[in-house]
């Protein structure tokens, strides 16, 4: 469609440099076309013009003293993206890799990952190009204290609340919601993904994992199959790869698989999750140190990594779940799992599949979760726990879990019907994106030229 091609050069013409937003934003407006085609007033009303800009962008630098005394600056960022559903909402990332185009991409996904959830919260993104990896717990505070100095303007319970994301735990969350705290002298659910102790909530941490992998049995059920038995394959080793594996062991599933930014650990028996949880929540150790313990798992580091991929796509498993980050699957993987037989890819990360790899998935009818489907959970237990801040009560891990079950199967129910209703059954890329869109879409509409 000529308008939808004309928004994409213009965003190329007004936002230099910036691939992964661009490659966010046409892999979901190619998927809607027919739905704009369905609804001429989209058109009219400039809404994917306007939904392609963000409300808000704000860019900071951030200065702060290493343990050597000497004055580090990064910088800062938070993109408030559209706020038609409720305050923005949307994890904080702290890696050497974040840019604007980064936290843009994030961003744009992030409207529609949460209209699916069907919750009150529009989409945000923000964080820095700090790298907490190698830094003391000292320098790391002094850094989030010096980040919120400058974000708490911008950020509210009932404006925009953020949460963590890679390289942002509750080590960082703590220090970040003390400073606000102390700025505001205001004891508020500011931030989520907070510590128990202080207004945290239970699943949270294991939500992310939980949801993609809920996601990926409600694929399997429309299919009349389920994880039971299955061999899965996950890339990363944080919270999302954590927690998935915890909860594909709870289905019966057999985990085989992690990596971390130094190689892929393979171990064809399944993962030794305590280990795992060992060495990564309480050592914060390579992957390596895990073959010391099983002299039968493989470790394979980077340096032996396949020419156009990584290692871990190219062993045999009936489903893989990438939780690492964004554009970790190429083509050349994808194509290596079908040959392997996988069945089913649920996404843990955000875009963590090329496009090439994408339309290998969608053309071999396989079952495929795009994240901003499956990795809905960890956004909604967030909203969760804005909820219980909000009255001020705790909800028991029982509660929450099965709250998060109910919303995962609501995101995959509504993007599976949004599917069936534009004649493409089972191309769940198009009917989340689609189902999110319209959403958001509609409630543009209905509050104006804003």
């Amino acid at each position: 469609m000529t308008y939808i091609h004309q928004t994409i050069s213009d965003l190329k013409r007004t936002s230099p440099a910036q691939c992964e937003f661009y490659q966010a934003v046409e892999e979901v407006l190619d998927s809607i076309e027919p739905l704009l085609e369905a609804t001429p007033r989209y058109q009219q009303q400039a809404i994917i013009q306007r939904i392609v800009e963000p409300e808000r962008q704000i860019m900071f630098r951030v200065p702060w003293m290493d343990d050597n005394g000497d004055i580090q600056v990064n910088k800062g960022y938070r993109v408030e993206f559209n706020s038609a559903l409720g305050p923005y909402k949307g994890g904080l990332r702290f890696h050497p890799s974040v840019n604007a185009s980064i936290i843009k991409f994030l961003g744009f996904e992030q409207i529609f990952k949460n209209a699916l959830t069907g919750l009150p919260i529009g989409g945000g993104k923000g964080g820095a190009n700090f790298d907490p990896k190698g830094r003391s717990d000292a320098e790391i505070m002094r850094f989030c204290q010096s980040f919120m100095t400058e974000l708490y303007r911008y950020i509210g319970p009932t404006t925009d609340v953020p949460a963590g994301d890679i390289g942002v735990g509750a080590r960082e969350i703590g220090y970040m919601f003390g400073q606000y705290k102390r700025i505001t002298g205001r004891y508020e659910g500011v931030l989520t993904g907070k510590s128990l102790l202080w207004g945290g909530s239970l699943v949270r941490k294991e939500a992310t994992g939980y949801g993609a992998v809920y996601f990926a049995e409600y694929m399997l059920e429309a299919r009349g199959d389920s994880l039971k038995g299955k061999k899965c394959l996950i890339s990363g080793a944080g919270n999302v790869a954590i927690y998935a594996i915890e909860k594909l062991y709870h289905l019966g599933a057999i985990p085989i698989s992690c990596t971390d930014s130094r190689g892929t650990l393979y171990h064809e028996k399944g993962i030794d999750l305590a280990l795992l949880k060992d060495l990564k929540e309480v050592r914060r150790k390579s992957l390596e140190e895990y073959v010391t313990t099983h002299s039968d798992a493989q470790y394979i580091p980077v340096s032996e990594y396949p020419e156009g991929g990584c290692a871990v796509w190219r062993f045999k498993a009936d489903a893989a779940f990438p939780c690492a980050t964004q554009n970790e699957l190429s083509g050349a993987d994808a194509q290596a799992l079908l040959a392997n037989g996988c069945l089913l890819v649920s996404e843990g990360a955000n875009m963590p599949s090329t496009q090439d790899a994408v339309d290998a998935f969608i053309d071999a009818k396989i079952a495929y979760g795009p994240g901003k489907a499956a990795n809905a959970g960890g956004v909604a237990t967030s909203q969760l726990e804005m909820a219980q801040n909000a009255s001020m009560q705790n909800w028991t891990f029982e509660e929450v879990d099965e709250k998060l079950k109910n919303i995962m199967k609501h995101v995959f129910d509504t993007a599976n019907d949004t599917a069936a209703e534009f004649g493409q059954p089972g191309n769940l890329v198009l009917g989340a994106n689609i189902a999110g869109f319209r959403r958001v879409a509609e409630a543009m509409i209905e509050q104006g030229a804003v």
